[in-house]
């Protein structure tokens, strides 16, 4: 018997989607989200019905359930104490220190959300040739795979995250002038927040397998990824409002700096929510 017919979509030199015409009639897809995330193919018989089957062996699948809980987990938490900084900071005693304090907190959790959503696609398994099962890759705590969308899309995330450490860092220093205040706090914050859109740029692209894009209103990832990428951008409207002027010493907007802070940590807080569903 020959070997299937094998199609692959993607953008670039990023392949995000291959499909394989089996000659007995069977159509198997390997997704790059899917496979990662949940351990499996869609398969899909001689007829129409389309099946999500499991396809990683026991020790991959239970791998992507601890790394997905761990992952969700830090999202939700993160996310949580972000919104109880931005609070504290509109409708408590104006201590900026307390807000900080609880603001970094939150960042730490967003430092192991971002560096576990790496060791997801470091330690995935991985397609092989003709459709087959997944296989079980060694574990690996570190990886360079530029090539892969995924893992672009992940380390940008883990790097924005670690960017923002910075910004949450330097906001403990006191008597900052205002020059410093927009260079040591603001500025970290916009690229952190850039690197946050670019990742769920990226994001969107993997799971929509083109450019443009797209609604899978049906699909939990897609719901994971839209979710997260709108509190990217709140987040980043929270920071162009939070530039001190150099004319008066004052931000933009503060109340828009603040709510755009919470709200947005609250869609990474649901954000986590949902990825906690989206396991093996």
């Amino acid at each position: 018997m020959g070997q299937p017919e094998q199609r692959a979509e993607g953008v670039g030199p990023f392949t995000t989607r291959l499909t394989w015409h089996r000659a007995e009639g069977e159509t198997v897809v390997w997704e790059s989200r899917l496979a990662r995330r949940r351990g499996a193919l869609s398969v899909r018989g001689s007829g129409d019905a389309v099946t999500v089957s499991p396809s990683a062996d026991a020790e991959a699948l239970g791998r992507l359930r601890r790394l997905n809980t761990v992952a969700s987990g830090a999202f939700v938490i993160g996310g949580a104490l972000f919104a109880l900084g931005a609070a504290v900071a509109q409708f408590g005693s104006g201590d900026a220190v307390e807000s900080a304090a609880v603001y970094f907190a939150g960042g730490l959790f967003f430092n192991i959300g971002g560096y576990t959503s790496l060791l997801q696609v470091l330690n995935a398994p991985r397609h092989s040739q003709g459709g087959g099962p997944l296989v079980t890759a060694d574990w690996r705590w570190w990886g360079y795979e530029p090539m892969r969308l995924d893992w672009l899309s992940t380390f940008v995330l883990f790097v924005g995250t670690l960017v923002f450490g910075v910004n949450l860092l330097d906001s403990f220093l006191q008597g900052l002038t205002v020059q410093q205040t927009n260079r040591l706090i603001w500025t970290p914050d916009v690229v952190g927040c850039v690197l946050f859109l670019i990742s769920g740029q990226l994001a969107f692209v993997e799971i929509c397998h083109r450019s443009r894009p797209c609604v899978h209103s049906r699909s939990l990832g897609w719901w994971v990824v839209a979710v997260n990428q709108l509190g990217s951008v709140l987040f980043m409207v929270s920071a162009l409002a939070a530039f001190t002027r150099p004319a008066t010493g004052s931000l933009v907007n503060t109340d828009i700096a603040n709510w755009g802070t919470l709200s947005g940590a609250l869609c990474f807080l649901l954000g986590g929510v949902l990825q906690a569903f989206e396991r093996p």
